[in-house]
């Protein structure tokens, strides 16, 4: 029963996401009742994180995976979760420069895939030092949510808003390595179930809203720019994504 259960848990975010995809490809997809609807799977993912906070049935699930994987001595303790979670962003900047095509040009793609990492890595960073949660090997108290997941699911939801006109199995294969990275959160006993969740529900959902604003930002900043002769363009520093925006006198 124990099996069945962490089994169950550590599946729902691959089975979720995957068939959700024909939402987003759908005539209404920019509707206001098609964006609720595509919110609904992330939302119910970070509530669930959210009722975990509490000492309920959510919480003591949490407690008996990661007991059960110790007993059974079958933690991971890998560390190729730090460089794959994120590979679905990898294969989409490949893919768009092996020609395919994708609903946006690298250049806004890449402005795309930073802000999203920078709305994710606020909320999660945010909500890691304000719950403090412990994690399950002790070793500080930055549990929750899991910033690895998140920063998977980011990158899987990327890869998915890129190319979900081209073949639904991009999708597919996009969200089960993210959930891959969640699973292996889990089993080398770096999270719980419920952080693991929650994070897949923050890095979807940011995602989401960037995509969402990107091209009403996208008309702001080229009105301005015509005045200012301002450009916007992606920037990495020292191992650290960011916004660069220059100005021309």
């Amino acid at each position: 029963m124990k099996n069945l259960k962490m089994y169950m848990a550590t599946g729902l975010v691959i089975f979720f996401r995957p068939f959700g995809y024909a939402q987003d490809n759908d005539s209404l997809s920019y509707s206001p009742t098609a964006k609720i609807i595509s919110i609904a799977v992330p939302s119910a993912l970070i509530m669930y994180g959210a009722v975990s906070l509490g000492n309920n049935g959510i919480r003591q699930f949490d407690y008996s995976v990661r007991d059960h994987l110790l007993e059974k001595d079958a933690m991971w303790n890998r560390s190729w979760d730090n460089y794959l979670k994120y590979s679905p962003a990898v294969a989409a900047f490949g893919m768009k420069i092996a020609g395919m095509k994708s609903t946006h040009k690298i250049t806004d793609m890449a402005i795309i895939h930073v802000l999203s990492n920078l709305l994710n890595t606020g909320i999660v960073h945010g909500a890691k030092h304000i719950v403090s949660r412990e994690r399950p090997d002790y070793s500080n108290r930055q549990s929750f949510p899991s910033g690895h997941t998140s920063t998977a699911f980011v990158a899987a939801e990327f890869l998915h808003q890129e190319y979900k006109d081209q073949s639904v199995w991009i999708s597919i294969g996009g969200y089960s390595m993210a959930s891959l990275i969640g699973v292996a959160r889990v089993y080398n006993n770096r999270h719980w179930v419920s952080d693991v969740i929650t994070g897949a529900g923050i890095g979807i959902l940011s995602t989401k809203i960037v995509y969402w604003t990107y091209p009403y930002l996208q008309e702001v900043f080229a009105k301005r720019s015509k005045k200012t002769n301002a450009h916007l363009f992606p920037s990495y520093s020292e191992g650290n994504w960011g916004i660069g925006l220059s100005y021309t006198f």
